[in-house]
């Protein structure tokens, strides 16, 4: 059973750290400096060294995957190595691409660009123009932060125009409406933002004008997440305006480049997507029409012009099953093509509307051959929809066999090998396995184990990581880096698929989300009790690692589940319940965690803030926090105060901030090699599985 609910806190805003939120300030820098020489001195030895080459290798190999996208007869792709640490943008031929040593055009070398300019530059995506447009607007980031700089770029003179469009840094996005004209999200501007700092207007910005006079067309209140616009080529450019209320609501709407002209009349927390004359709709709650009630999780069908004109003779696409669970869907060259894990094993359905037997029928194929423990994706290969020809990239892998790209179409072809990542670590003698374990309430909660084949000696070094939240799913994919770190050495990794995940769809969603948020952390806990059920390892040889929400959890094991684990790595954590909705992004997560200035919903809220309930006198595990100075997403004050916290109440948690990196490991593979040879080190080491050096033990208060 988890360990008694903590008292009330009365004085939840006292709060002595707080200037470590203070990002760039003097003394917080002077704090984060300390931390960083203290943390490196201790851990950055010969070993980690090694680790990092390593790893370094691993992300910078020249016959590693390039990942590419189709526009207008040419395959686009962004790459990293060591010779291009910032990558280039670039493109080949479709031809060149299948051979060897594929001939490839630079568009664009963010190293000479940041270098020529002074400037931390990040590549964070790019929008062409439609009809085979001239014109790119690229998206620039500083340190590789969420926030970007918009600029326009010309692919036939491979440069950045200085008379272009061209947006200082906010959290922005944009749609080509024609040749001159942007639809423009953006936070840029006065009023301009919502309380979760992202676009809370669409202005319509003409070539030549200034964006800050730029007519507003679409608007949400400030209390909304963020609204949008993309552009429907194939319905001879209309535009469709989003509201999102929070990260599950949302209004939809039609019109064109001066704005909305027609609601969609959907659920709010539905989502909605069309193409070709045909609307598809997955619910996330009940939705009642006429006679009958179509359950949460299910897929409908219709005719978008009839359902506009007020049909509602829906076709039912998909039902879910307590453990099947529609996990995403997209159209492809006129047909649908759905995302579905079945018990968690990966399932592709491709849809013809239409096709069936009787009037608005659906004829439905499925993807052979997936893999049981493992999983797949299959997406189109055309970057935009209107120039799709129906061919699908296919991506395959398992924890420990390295992605293969495959090519195959909406037909369902025999899929053929496109590139083959290489294996980067021994995977000799190692299975990966499905086990569960029982949490508080009765709950199966499923796992993943990799590790050798052999039967366990009860004192295995493991690797528990897991997410539970967002409705995102965690699936195995393959283990390169921790392969290399963990697995090789004759480690095991374990995945958790805990409660607030998506792998069971919204029921298993929302049993992890606001006031049950504590499930899903006694979930994680019960598969670490599990393992040393099953004889697989004890307490002290489990090393722990989690990021984001997964750092909410990681800092929740540390106070509610101390004795359950050996050592801890929380990455980019939320960890200040108090206080997150007023930091950064933190507003947009209100739904996902509750609103910490309602009385009740604190009252559950407090159970989980892992900075609140931390206290003198426990006998806490080893524990390394580490965040982003450039992370405009979750604050690093989070990260920043947990350890002040710790280390003023006597515990030697150690602390590690680089300065860039945004919501991520590193701006570069050297920085991402950094980061996890650094915790791997830490993890190691305090569990006593290091070759070199001194073996840490559990911290106690005062050493």
């Amino acid at each position: 059973m988890p360990p008694d609910p903590r008292p009330t806190l009365t004085t939840p805003d006292d709060d002595p750290h707080l200037w470590l939120e203070e990002i760039d300030s003097p003394r917080a820098l002077a704090w984060v400096a300390a931390q960083n020489a203290a943390t490196l001195a201790r851990l950055a030895d010969a070993r980690f060294e090694a680790d990092r080459a390593a790893v370094k290798a691993i992300l910078d190999r020249p016959d590693k995957l390039p990942f590419v996208s189709r526009r207008h007869g040419h395959l686009y792709n962004v790459w990293q190595d060591a010779e291009h640490p910032r990558g280039l943008w670039r493109r080949t031929t479709e031809a060149s691409f299948r051979s060897d040593a594929p001939d490839w055009d630079i568009l664009l070398d963010l190293d000479a660009l940041a270098a020529a300019e002074g400037e931390d530059w990040v590549f964070k995506g790019v929008k062409a123009q439609p009809a085979g447009g001239d014109r790119a607007l690229l998206s620039l980031s500083r340190g590789g932060g969420d926030a970007t700089v918009l600029r326009e770029y010309s692919l036939s003179r491979r440069a950045i125009l200085d008379d272009g469009f061209h947006l200082p840094e906010a959290k922005s996005d944009a749609a080509w409406l024609d040749a001159d004209t942007l639809l423009l999200s953006s936070a840029w501007g006065e009023g301009m933002a919502t309380s979760s700092g992202y676009a809370r207007t669409v202005r319509h910005w003409a070539r030549g004008t200034d964006p800050a006079t730029a007519p507003v067309v679409f608007a949400c209140p400030a209390e909304h997440m963020l609204v949008g616009a993309s552009v429907d080529r194939e319905a001879g450019g209309r535009v469709t305006y989003y509201d999102l209320r929070s990260f599950y609501e949302r209004r939809l709407h039609l019109g064109d480049g001066a704005g909305p002209r027609q609601a969609l009349d959907l659920p709010v927390d539905a989502e909605a997507d069309w193409q070709r004359g045909w609307l598809a709709v997955r619910l996330r709650s009940p939705w009642r029409l006429g006679g009958t009630t179509h359950p949460a999780d299910a897929l409908l069908g219709i005719r978008l012009d009839d359902f506009l004109a007020g049909g509602r003779d829906f076709a039912t696409l998909f039902t879910p099953a307590p453990r099947r669970a529609l996990q995403s869907m997209h159209w492809c060259d006129g047909r649908l093509v759905l995302a579905v894990l079945d018990a968690l094993r990966p399932v592709y359905q491709v849809l013809t509307p239409g096709a069936g037997m009787g009037e608005g029928a659906w004829a439905s194929a499925e993807l052979p051959g997936l893999p049981e423990v493992g999983t797949a994706m299959l997406w189109p290969l055309d970057g935009a929809r209107e120039e799709s020809d129906g061919t699908l990239l296919l991506l395959v892998q398992d924890p420990i066999t390295p992605p293969a790209l495959r090519l195959t179409d909406t037909a369902l072809a025999a899929p053929s090998l496109l590139k083959q990542a290489p294996s980067v670590f021994d995977a000799g003698g190692l299975v990966a396995t499905r086990h569960e374990a029982i949490s508080v309430d009765g709950e199966r909660i499923p796992y993943v184990q990799t590790g050798p084949a052999k039967a366990p000696d009860g004192d295995a070094p493991v690797h528990l990581t897991g997410y539970g939240g967002f409705r995102v799913s965690s699936m195995p994919y393959y283990q390169g880096v921790q392969g290399k770190l963990w697995l090789e050495r004759g480690g095991t990794t374990v995945l958790a698929n805990i409660r607030g995940g998506g792998e069971f769809g919204t029921a298993w969603h929302e049993a992890g989300r606001r006031e049950r948020k504590h499930l899903s952390h006694d979930d994680f806990a019960a598969v670490a009790a599990d393992l040393v059920r099953r004889g697989v390892t004890r307490p002290g040889r489990i090393a722990a690692e989690g990021g984001s929400n997964g750092g909410l959890l990681i800092a929740n094991m540390l106070v509610r589940y101390p004795e359950r684990f050996g050592a801890l790595f929380c990455t980019i954590p939320l960890i200040d319940m108090r206080r997150y909705s007023k930091l950064l992004a933190g507003a947009s997560w209100i739904a996902e965690y509750g609103d910490p200035d309602r009385p009740e919903d604190w009252e559950f809220l407090q159970h989980v803030s892992a900075y609140h309930r931390a206290e003198p006198g426990r006998r806490y595990p080893p524990i390394l926090l580490a965040t982003t100075r450039r992370d405009d997403r979750v604050h690093p004050g989070h990260a920043r105060k947990m350890a002040a916290k710790l280390q003023a109440l006597g515990y030697p948690a150690l602390f590690h901030e680089p300065a860039a990196g945004g919501h991520g490991y590193g701006k570069d593979n050297d920085e991402v090699a950094r980061f996890a040879a650094l915790g791997s080190a830490f993890l190691r080491r305090a569990i006593g599985w290091e070759a070199e050096g001194e073996a840490a033990g559990p911290a106690r208060p005062g050493g």
